[in-house]
């Protein structure tokens, strides 16, 4: 696992330079404009669910579900797992805003935000949260819930994605590099808990 989870990292890396160099400009704009020049067109109660999507996504209402998941991991397999879940997600926070400056991308500007930014764009926050908080807790789940937590995990990841494009505030590629960056540390997370368990055994 943790191979794989560098091995993903490096993809971020290599993603970001690309989007640096502007080899992704293209499919960047025919992405956001199949998406978020439609958001003008959509009903107005979509747009609120979107952003509703987006801000349980970021900010404190992040770290208010992120507490809660970790209450309801300790419950499932000790304390642990929840510890595991809280440094995931932190880690992964700090390794996206560290990327954000360093990349320095610029957000879209096709529409007005929908939703407010201070922060670079390249890879997505919410993205790597998402990755990084759902996959760690659909992989820590006891087996009678473990379909409902994969299928949470994939909701998530997809609808944050699709949010932050529609919304206007990120490309595409800053959703991928955000899902593989948060992805490779719930791999992180999930071989922490496994050989920490091992040690224990």
């Amino acid at each position: 696992m943790p191979i794989i989870a560098a091995g993903l990292l490096l993809a971020v890396i290599l993603l970001g330079l690309a989007v640096g160099a502007g080899w992704l400009d293209v499919a960047d704009w025919q992405v956001s404009r199949a998406l978020s020049l439609r958001i003008d067109e959509s009903d107005p109660a979509f747009i609120s669910f979107m952003q509703g999507v987006s801000w349980i996504g970021g900010g404190t209402p992040r770290w208010i579900i992120v507490i809660l998941l970790c209450g309801l991991v300790w419950h499932w397999c000790g304390p642990r797992c929840a510890a595991a879940l809280g440094c995931v997600s932190l880690l992964s926070n700090l390794a996206s805003s560290l990327l954000k400056l360093g990349f320095g991308r610029a957000r879209p500007d096709l529409i007005d935000h929908l939703d407010h930014q201070t922060s670079f764009s390249y890879p997505s926050g919410h993205a790597t949260s998402a990755a990084a908080v759902y996959l760690l807790l659909a992989s820590l789940a006891p087996p009678r819930w473990r379909t409902l937590a994969w299928t949470l995990a994939f909701a998530m990841i997809i609808l944050n994605g699709f949010s932050r494009i529609m919304l206007g505030v990120h490309w595409a590629s800053d959703i991928v590099g955000g899902t593989m960056l948060g992805a490779a540390f719930a791999l992180l997370g999930i071989w922490a808990v496994a050989r920490r368990g091992l040690r224990q055994s």
